[in-house]
């Protein structure tokens, strides 16, 4: 006959998580009320510096000793003086909470209004020419916000926003998703871009599938530009024959000035020669740009009105 085994003594993973929760809760008052007493070697003067009573202060320190297993303090009367294990113990303390209050100080900092941080993410795409001119415009009104600045694809971006590590990111495609809130902010229209002694380079404007039997260059799969690239081929209807993948749009104007491929890609901040840019009449080839943030999480002053400037930038976010 086999027999049962209870499990009522095992821990499961979340109740570990639960204990470690409610002891870090505990604990860390009572390092700040050890270092106090320890401070004054007294503990009805520490009670009174840090405004908790006595009989509070004195029962966290028999706690704090007990769950250690060991003596901090030497009691002589109202006074105490710490142990050899205490000074050693205090030695951490002091240094952890020394690193507790720098990181209050940095958090407290980045939310300053004035002077705080956005931590901001955007395409390649946008680096050149769109975000500088978006943060001087901004930082007209707001001269001392200080900015961590990412540039990745989409959903590379779109990862570190939901790890938190970024407040905004303007982005292509407009993402859909149900834990993050996205808006549309304009419309970028996209050129074919083939080598300056190409068949097609003395032309203004194409339909997309006449060069259905080029090579194309492309970013990689991942990349919001490689969609749109697929999803235009298919309506134009052929799938795009690739010879190189890349990065990064203006390698990609490189492997076409040297005679590679050609490609689909947003106009160049800046003219590059070799190549030229046609207008490509259809299908509709353009892409959205949108700015979006993680649904649920609370702004700080700088990353709200930050967030308010490029919402009003709706229609005009890109530079003409």
């Amino acid at each position: 006959m086999a027999h049962q085994h209870s499990s009522a003594a095992r821990l499961s993973p979340s109740s570990d998580t639960e204990d470690m929760a409610e002891m870090s809760k505990v604990l860390a008052p009572r390092l700040a009320y050890f270092a106090g007493v320890a401070r004054t070697e007294h503990v009805t003067r520490a009670a009174q510096e840090m405004n908790v009573p006595q009989s509070t202060l004195s029962r966290s320190m028999a706690r704090l000793e007990q769950d250690l297993g060991v003596d901090l303090f030497a009691r002589h009367g109202r006074t105490v003086s710490l142990t050899p294990a205490g000074r050693t113990f205090l030695t951490s303390v002091e240094r952890a909470l020394a690193e507790v209050e720098r990181a209050a100080e940095e958090v407290r900092a980045d939310a300053d209004p004035a002077t705080g941080k956005v931590a901001f993410g955007f395409l390649h795409t946008m680096g050149a020419e769109t975000v500088p001119g978006l943060l001087q415009a901004f930082r007209a009104d707001h001269p001392r916000v200080r900015f961590s600045l990412v540039q990745n694809y989409g959903e590379a971006m779109l990862e570190r926003l939901r790890a938190g590590e970024l407040d905004l990111c303007l982005t292509s495609p407009v993402p859909d998703a149900p834990d993050l809130v996205a808006r549309r902010l304009d419309e970028q229209k996209l050129r074919l871009v083939v080598p300056a002694d190409h068949r097609l380079a003395g032309r203004r404007r194409i339909r997309l599938a006449e060069a259905a039997d080029e090579m194309f260059v492309t970013l990689e799969p991942g990349y919001g530009m490689r969609r749109i690239t697929d999803d235009l081929c298919k309506e134009a209807g052929f799938k795009p024959r690739i010879a190189f993948e890349g990065e990064e749009a203006e390698t990609l104007r490189g492997l076409v000035a040297a005679g590679l491929g050609v490609a689909l890609l947003p106009p160049p901040a800046v003219p590059r020669p070799g190549v030229v840019e046609l207008t490509v009449t259809a299908p509709r080839a353009a892409r959205e740009i949108g700015v979006a943030w993680l649904d649920g999480h609370p702004d700080t002053p700088p990353v709200a009105a930050f967030k308010r400037f490029l919402l009003s930038r709706r229609g005009s976010l890109l530079p003409t």
